[in-house]
């Protein structure tokens, strides 16, 4: 069965998934995120077979999320998050925020993170670029931009 390819719609959330849109793409960036480099760490937290993510290590080397740098003579490689990547680790931090409030349970969040600039445990908040005002689906208007499709 042929894969759609996502990445030649003209709609910035296909894009997306056309790069991160299966399950095991998200859980490796946040598995290189917080240190897990190598490719047996990664196999070994994930519990996934070696050719899915071998698949999936390449596919996101190949859309310039991960690079791959050698670390013995073997060689042996560890994985890296480029600029790209770690900017799809705000979109994580966002998704983690809708899996705390919906998904945790009574339990409540399995990870909680601390801000570097200020000490506290904190979450993402999503907020306007332009007056820093909170941003929310309620609160703008969809239009059309120019890469829209006619």
């Amino acid at each position: 069965m042929q894969r759609t390819d996502f990445g030649t719609m003209a709609c910035s959330i296909a894009r997306t998934l056309n790069v991160i849109g299966e399950p095991w793409s998200p859980l490796i960036l946040r598995d290189v995120w917080v240190g897990l480099t190598r490719f047996d760490q990664l196999q070994a937290d994930l519990g996934i077979s070696r050719k899915v993510l071998t698949e999936r290590l390449n596919h996101l080397i190949d859309h310039g999320v991960l690079d791959r740098r050698p670390y013995d003579r073997r060689p042996r490689y560890e994985y890296v998050l480029t600029e790209k990547g770690t900017e799809l680790i705000d979109l994580l931090m966002v998704m983690v925020g809708w899996g705390d409030k919906w998904l945790a349970g009574e339990a409540g969040p399995p990870v909680l993170y601390r801000h570097h600039a200020c000490g506290e445990i904190s979450s993402v908040d999503l907020r306007c670029a332009h007056c820093g005002e909170p941003m929310h689906a309620d609160d703008v208007d969809v239009m059309a931009g120019p890469g829209a499709a006619v």
